[in-house]
Formats: C-alpha cells, sequence, structure tokens
C-alpha cells in the first residue's frame, strides 16, 4: 500500500503522518509513506484543502485530521478492497 501525506509541512500535516504512522503500525499493513510537500505535484491530485491523504493514488481524505481509529478504518477498508479485486 502507497500511502502519501499531501501537504507543506505545517503542524497539521505533521500530526496527519504521525496518526498514519501510528495507525499504520498498529494494524500491521505492509506500506510505503511518502511526504508530498511541492505544491505542483499536490496540485496534481486536485485537493481544496490540506493535508490530505491519497492510497493508491485515491485521495481518501482532505482538510481535516481524524482520530487514529477513523485512519485505522480507512486503511482496513482500503485494504479489504484491494485484497477482493486480487
Amino acid at each position: 500500500m502507497i500511502i502519501k501525506i499531501l501537504g507543506t509541512g505545517c503542524p497539521k500535516c505533521k500530526l496527519l503522518q504521525k496518526t498514519v504512522e501510528d495507525a499504520v503500525k498498529k494494524l500491521g499493513i505492509d506500506h510505503k509513506i511518502i511526504k508530498v510537500d511541492d505544491m505542483e505535484d499536490i496540485m496534481k491530485y486536485d485537493v481544496m484543502a490540506m493535508p490530505a491523504l491519497v492510497i493508491d493514488e485515491k485521495v481518501v481524505l482532505a482538510g481535516s485530521i481524524p482520530e487514529q481509529k477513523e485512519i485505522e478504518n480507512i486503511l482496513t477498508h482500503h485494504k479489504l478492497a484491494k485484497d477482493f479485486l486480487k
């Protein structure tokens, strides 16, 4: 699973990254986290608010910092859908 955190490095972006890192560690998901802070690269995802969370090139969250449990649910549902499509 490729996870991207889109943001310019503000405290909210850092908090989202930490929350995602904690969630994947707890779930034991095979992943790679990439921080995208270049505005041209961020604009390619057509998000209007940051930070944003992208999983396997799909924007799943933008403009908010959910609790870790919600991030875990997003990651779990994405993984289940991806496994189902194999």
